[in-house]
């Protein structure tokens, strides 16, 4: 929970219930404070009160969000290094929720003055003017984060400020400072500013970031002007980049107080909830879509075996966003099937899984790129998974009397052209399939969620060879070896 004593300190009256004026804002009893100082209180809040640092983000909390919370008790500047998909940009959005919900600064400032402690011309010439009087504004913290993803053609002027020509044009001299248009880093003054790809940031533009790290101020060029801005700089990169498309300099580097790593989902039960917390539900033409758990774990598994996998560049990484869109294409794998089935609810099954090659090979890069590889790859990842998930979700017992049924002559055919219902009556039909269906979907699950069960259990059985398994028109026929 973030602390919020400062602002219950500031009585809530007029149009947004606060100091209106700074001499109103000085008789509440505010103070003026530095954003690391603001930034730790809240850190240490959340910690004594048991919460995590940031919200939303899963696999971290006993790895990097430690981490985290001592770089910012600190008071550190912070680079998150990592492979893409590591919740890198989630994390840095996140810390917004450690600022104060609102802010005092002098009203009309570019750059959230401090009211006490102005450090813009505009509003160092407003207080002096009109003192105690001085008008007020409220900023709510949403509106302290600034954020710029690095690119080769970023600018000074971009970052740290330039004179602006449209002001010169109305009358004001060049040296004049109100001439400034304030670049994205004085304008996070008293907030936030994040740095997304920082290796992508040229280098002689990387130089412009020292003075902000180390002397904490910025200089814009043709003005003898120093802005002691007080800001908490974040960047993330990917460590391939600091020999690929371009590195951080050492200076600037080593100015950052804390380097932390980030790390792919190390538990197939965690990637299963950040892809069911990320992934967008799926559903049309009336149909309810239903996924069961351990078709959500298949998922799941695909990625964890794609990062395990020689066949692809691990020096990329597999992001999570894989599983969440291969999900997604699951799901509307199944969507489809129903629609033309006329099912009410479509539950995915293992013969829908042929529909997430084109989800995935969009976001792995092959060691070795020949045509076809792609296709064949992921159906090997897929088989590795579904077979992990029938090995420990499967109880075993029951299966021999499943073996022995197909060895007497029995058949099943699956596949998508294969309506629910039908495979459903093999569970019956079967000794000891309804067991091992239960196992999986529950006590008299649905038609939909036992045909995707018995699909799982078929094709475990073949992939662990105690089943045959022959292409027919419109999916696949199970047979006795």
């Amino acid at each position: 929970m973030v602390d919020t004593s400062r602002e219950q300190a500031a009585p809530r009256s007029g149009s947004a219930g606060r100091p209106e004026t700074i001499g109103a804002l000085r008789a509440s009893g505010w103070r003026s404070e530095s954003v690391r100082s603001e930034i730790r209180r809240n850190v240490l809040a959340r910690v004594a009160a048991g919460e995590p640092v940031v919200d939303g983000v899963l696999g971290f909390s006993e790895t990097v969000l430690p981490q985290l919370e001592h770089a910012l008790i600190a008071g550190h500047d912070v680079i998150l290094l990592g492979e893409r998909g590591q919740a890198k940009s989630r994390v840095v959005r996140s810390l917004v929720g450690l600022l104060d919900e609102w802010a005092p600064v002098v009203a009309g400032s570019e750059i959230n003055d401090d009211p006490f402690r102005p450090v813009s011309r505009l509003a160092r010439d407003r207080v002096a003017e009109l003192g105690d009087e001085t008008p007020v504004a409220w900023v709510h913290r949403s509106d302290r984060y600034g954020e710029k993803l690095a690119t080769p053609d970023t600018s000074m002027a971009d970052l740290i400020g330039e004179v602006d020509p449209i002001k010169v044009a109305e009358g004001r001299y060049l040296a004049d400072e109100l001439t400034i248009h304030f670049g994205l880093v004085p304008r996070s003054n008293r907030g936030i500013f994040a740095v997304n790809e920082l290796p992508d940031l040229a280098e002689r533009i990387q130089v412009g970031l020292l003075d902000v790290l180390e002397e904490r101020d910025v200089q814009i060029r043709g003005h003898r002007v120093r802005l002691p801005v007080d800001v908490l700089l974040v960047a993330t990169a990917n460590p391939e980049d600091y020999t690929s498309r371009g590195r951080i300099i050492t200076p600037l580097k080593d100015r950052f107080g804390a380097q932390i790593r980030t790390h792919y989902p190390t538990e197939v039960a965690t990637e299963v909830a950040i892809v069911e917390q990320e992934a967008t539900a799926v559903s049309g033409a009336g149909v309810e879509v239903d996924v069961p758990s351990f078709m959500a774990e298949v998922v799941a598994r695909v990625t964890q075996a794609a990062r395990a996998s020689s066949r692809i560049d691990q020096r990329s990484g597999v992001s999570v966003r894989t599983s969440v869109a291969n999900f997604e294409t699951l799901a509307a794998a199944a969507l489809r099937r129903a629609v033309v089935a006329d099912e009410p609810v479509a539950v995915p099954r293992v013969s829908d899984l042929a529909a997430i090659v084109t989800s995935t090979i969009g976001k792995v890069e092959l060691e070795a790129l020949e045509e076809g590889d792609e296709s064949e790859i992921v159906a090997q990842l897929v088989a590795s998974a579904v077979r992990e998930v029938f090995r420990e979700r499967c109880p075993q017992g029951p299966l021999v009397e499943v073996v022995g049924a197909f060895a007497r002559g029995e058949t099943v055919e699956a596949g998508p052209g294969v309506a629910s219902e039908s495979l459903a009556r093999a569970t019956a039909a079967i000794p000891g399939l309804e067991e091992a269906v239960t196992a999986l979907a529950g006590p008299a699950p649905g038609p939909g969620r036992a045909a995707s069960a018995v699909e799982l259990v078929l094709e475990g059985l073949h992939l662990s060879r105690r089943l045959n398994k022959d292409p027919v028109p419109g999916g696949a026929e199970y047979r006795g070896r």
